[in-house]
């Protein structure tokens, strides 16, 4: 079981009995206050994971224009005594006034303010992230030049191109315009420096075309399109269950790393006729991969806050998931009638 600590500090007026009041209706596992300096306590809120979301709107609700207030959420490794799990029969009941986009917004999730600490932090263009970008794409193009799977798949591990594709589509859910922007700018300045890198790989290297590392990210095929998409869903549910991200990255890297890498390698030794085909694999995965992610966090209940910014966001997410599908099947098309198909 996945715990948080919620700890909320606030004036000494305020105090334990009016919060129970307020978290009446919502499972708390254990609740205590401190008396701190400044004329100021502190209440604490043992709770399951999947429940600090509810608990912290309620929260910012009532005690956003408080003096004093401050909301900070702690993930807790473990509880001694361990929380018990209660019978069916026990379960609290959920208030009728509740719809059923409420009851299950946050079902098999961590919180909404939790997931955007997670993504801030990965869409900002920093020195770690292009010095990864670089690294990783000098492994990359080592590899697909020996043609050694290993050596790719290395790689992948240092890729760190999970967080801003996650972040993009964690903004989008949400419709907050900064996160977005600064998604995209550092989407576009790793796949930049991948290119611009393996490019001049390519020009001061023999790349041989028939190698299969190479050859193999020339075409594209359903199923690249499926491990793009799976990428896309894996990565996400990572972020939501807070999971370590690692290994979902490598999966994400799959589908954007090596294809770009190829790209500029065939730029940068001018075989010209391939580019097209691995041009596509590009284009494939970054679409697939953001259309996964928009409908995963869409699905699992991803939402503003306020019921004004919920329904802007709501729009905003249709209106990607619709782009994106259009995308992919404009691109679909092209690629089968490339292929003669039709």
């Amino acid at each position: 079981m996945s715990l948080r600590l919620i700890e909320i500090i606030l004036p000494e007026t305020e105090n334990l009995e009016r919060l129970r009041e307020l978290l009446e209706d919502h499972p708390l596992i254990e609740i205590w206050e401190d008396s701190i300096s400044g004329q100021k306590i502190i209440i604490k809120i043992l709770v399951k994971a999947e429940e600090s979301e509810k608990i912290l709107d309620l929260l910012e609700k009532r005690y956003s224009k408080t003096e004093h207030f401050r909301i900070m959420l702690l993930p807790v490794e473990a509880s001694i005594p361990r929380p018990e799990k209660p019978n069916k029969d026990e379960e609290p009941e959920v208030p009728q006034k509740n719809n059923e986009k409420e009851k299950t917004a946050t079902i098999g999730r961590i919180s909404r303010e939790e997931l955007y600490a997670d993504m801030d932090g990965k869409a900002n263009i920093t020195s770690v992230y292009l010095v990864l970008v670089v690294l990783s794409s000098i492994v990359a193009s080592i590899g697909i030049l020996k043609d050694n799977v290993a050596i790719i798949i290395g790689a992948m591990v240092i890729a760190p191109l999970l967080g801003p594709n996650i972040a993009l589509a964690l903004g989008t859910t949400l419709g907050d315009t900064d996160l977005i922007g600064r998604a995209l700018k550092a989407n576009i300045a790793g796949i930049f420096a991948t290119l611009l890198l393996s490019i001049v790989i390519g020009a001061l290297f023999t790349v041989d075309p028939t190698i299969g590392e190479l050859s193999s990210r020339t075409q594209v095929g359903l199923g690249d399109i499926a491990i793009a998409l799976a990428a896309g869903v894996a990565g996400t549910l990572s972020f939501t269950k807070g999971l370590p991200s690692a290994l979902i990255g490598v999966m994400v890297a799959v589908a954007l790393l090596p294809p770009t890498v190829t790209v500029g390698m065939l730029l940068g030794s001018n075989n010209m006729a391939l580019v097209p085909g691995a041009v596509q694999l590009v284009l494939v995965n970054i679409i697939c991969v953001n259309l996964a992610a928009v409908t995963t966090f869409f699905f699992k209940g991803v939402r503003p806050r306020t019921w004004w910014e919920t329904k802007k966001a709501e729009k905003a997410t249709r209106r990607a998931i619709l782009i994106w599908s259009a995308l992919l099947i404009i691109l679909v098309a092209t690629i089968l009638r490339s292929q003669g198909y039709f």
